[in-house]
């Protein structure tokens, strides 16, 4: 029933006054309303980063990043608002749990206030309010509103901004509420979209006058009326297409889609392929070809929120050439929750290319784990911690003199990964983060600029963890390839390319093996040691009681590992790799400390009147 015929209904002077009353209260409070202003944003900090927030686009975020007030500008725009809305951020995007500003009205006057949710939904105002109001504006698109918030707050009901994934929330008030705590996010409208909010602030080098460019677009398609689509379309190089260098790339995402065209990627084909078939279609289509399996070299990925990516000056992606297949896989994620029927789209991510080759090739290193059920993860654990080495024997075999300059990453897990990181360690001591993302999503992948390019010396180890949930699962999970398999991956994108293609490790085998015949023996359980039996058949038949998980806890903590030092051929460079002992760490890093922000400038204890008034102020 449409808000208006709710309060229609409701008992009062008369029925057409009570609806009178209110329509007028909601249209002034949507057309003609004006802050009392706080503050103002800097006239020279524009709100670069947009995203839509709902699947229609009723919600539209934008955004910018202040590293030296370590605070961040948000800018909310709501094309049709009907009572009010929320806005914020939790740690997996539930609205329970949730810090929070609010936007609402009484029927007669609005308020905008900080506010948290409870364990069961239920809105709370916070009695220290972080969020601070600075305008709220009509304009020719809807009602924006803009107001700033430190990354840290010390308050224990607010989220803590950092770098990675932030699952934002929002919420859609469609009647009047008496006050804020009579709001419960279990009956309203709502969502998560998924962002990296604190972008890196690297200034964009100048493009060079003989830059070419290449569209790898999906050939307007209709977005199929599913939840989740992955379409894949195979683009051909022209044939003689010379060695080039990519230097950046940047989305084409068709005007009107901005909301299901969810992430994007370009893989390159592998060399030895000198055909495949052309195909445009969803990615799991039975009328798939096999060979578009072998299609996986990243050249580009793109994510909801990600502008354009460059490459450092001195380096470039090379692409084309002798050795290099003249076949592109496109690969579109289309999140389509509302099932919107009829919607055609050409996106797709813009090469930037120059055959003016630069004085370094870039690079692509997989560091992590090795993708072999060896690796796993018990069931109903909720961090569960699998790690996986770059050696020093192998940087030091492997890497130049000068060493390699790591600029850009990309974390990768299957559908059971929470948190993502990879440190490194110089002389037995954690030296500094590569990249960290404690709220990762598996739904959210993107190449990543790094705020600092982190120099790797031959002798370092890169050590990367992997933090998995498997609360909803009843068997274990195995390292492997397929989506209920799981893996650990940092691909890490340097320059000067080296030959060393994946530096990863897994347990020894030899001592997995010690692992299941001493659980047989203390549990008296018949668990399959047989020859015959695939090292996830012994997984399967494990027990899972508190003993069993913490002897594997254990064992991944001390056991030797076979490491893969693999040049791109997949040969590992020469040695002996097998029952190599973990790195030695003798100083683990600090948790940074969140700076706690002064009183002073801290928006009112309670909610802000937001006033009414005639203008646009």
């Amino acid at each position: 029933m449409p808000a208006l015929s709710r309060w229609a209904s409701l008992p009062g002077p008369s029925v057409r006054e009570a609806a009178f009353m209110y329509s007028t209260a909601v249209a002034v409070f949507l057309v003609i309303l004006v802050a009392a202003l706080q503050g103002s944003a800097p006239r020279d900090s524009p709100l670069p980063y947009h995203i839509p927030l709902d699947p229609e686009g009723s919600l539209e975020l934008s955004w910018n990043v202040s590293y030296t007030q370590e605070a961040i500008h948000f800018q909310l725009l709501v094309r049709r608002l009907k009572a009010g809305v929320l806005f914020g951020m939790s740690d997996r995007g539930e609205l329970e749990n949730a810090d929070l500003v609010v936007l609402w009205t009484d029927g007669d006057t609005a308020y905008f206030a900080d506010a948290w949710s409870d364990q069961k939904g239920q809105i709370h105002l916070d009695p220290q309010q972080d969020y601070q109001l600075l305008q709220v504006q009509r304009t020719p698109e809807g009602l924006t509103l803009l107001f700033k918030r430190p990354f840290g707050t010390c308050d224990p009901k607010d989220y803590l901004i950092e770098d990675g994934t932030v699952h934002l929330v929002y919420g859609i008030l469609e009647e009047p509420f008496r006050s804020l705590e009579a709001i419960n996010g279990s009956g309203l409208q709502t969502g998560l979209q998924r962002v990296q909010l604190l972008k890196p602030n690297i200034p964009e080098p100048e493009l060079p006058s003989d830059a070419c460019t290449m569209e790898v677009q999906a050939p307007n398609i209709q977005i199929p009326s599913q939840e989740t689509t992955y379409w894949c379309y195979i683009k051909e190089l022209p044939k003689g297409f010379s060695r080039h260098h990519i230097i950046k790339y940047e989305p084409i995402v068709t005007k009107g889609n901005e909301a299901l065209v969810h992430h994007m990627e370009v893989f390159q084909c592998a060399p030895e392929m000198d055909s495949v078939p052309h195909f445009s279609g969803p990615c799991d289509s039975k009328m798939k070809p096999d060979r578009l399996n072998y299609c996986r070299h990243v050249l580009a990925a793109w994510a909801l929120g990600a502008k354009a990516f460059y490459y450092p000056e001195e380096a470039g992606l090379a692409f084309g050439g002798p050795g290099s297949s003249r076949y592109l896989r496109l690969e579109v994620h289309y999140h389509n929750p509302l099932v919107i029927e009829g919607r055609n789209d050409s996106s797709g991510i813009r090469l930037y290319y120059t055959a003016k080759l630069r004085r370094f090739n870039a690079g692509i290193m997989e560091l992590g784990l090795v993708y072999t059920p060896v690796m796993a993860i018990p069931p109903r654990e909720t961090a569960f911690i699998l790690t996986g080495y770059c050696t020093d024997k192998c940087t030091q075999l492997a890497l130049p003199p000068s060493g390699i300059h790591i600029f850009a990453s990309q974390l990768h897990t299957h559908l059971t990964g929470r948190k993502v990181v990879t440190v490194l360690v110089r002389d037995g001591r954690e030296w500094e983060i590569v990249n960290q993302d404690n709220h990762y999503s598996p739904h959210f992948q993107e190449i990543r600029m790094l705020k600092k390019v982190v120099s790797v010396h031959p002798g370092d180890v890169l050590i990367t963890s992997c933090t998995y949930n498997t609360e909803d699962r009843e068997l274990a999970t195995v390292g492997g390839f397929g989506i209920l398999e799981e893996m650990c991956v940092n691909y890490v994108h340097y320059y000067p390319q080296t030959q060393l293609e994946l530096c990863k490790s897994a347990v020894d085998a030899g001592f997995l093996q010690k692992y299941f015949h001493l659980i047989n023996r203390f549990n008296n359980e018949d668990v399959c040691t047989c020859p015959q039996a695939s090292v996830s058949q012994q997984f399967t038949s494990v027990p899972w009681n508190s003993f069993n998980r913490d002897v594997l806890k254990a064992l991944y903590s001390f056991a030797p590992i076979s490491m893969h030092c693999n040049k791109s051929s997949a040969v590992r460079f020469q040695g002996e790799w097998n029952l190599q002992p973990l790195p030695k760490v003798i100083s683990t890093l600090k948790e940074p400390t969140p700076q706690c922000p002064t009183s002073q400038g801290r928006s009112p204890a309670g909610p802000t009147v937001v006033s009414i008034g005639g203008g646009k102020g």
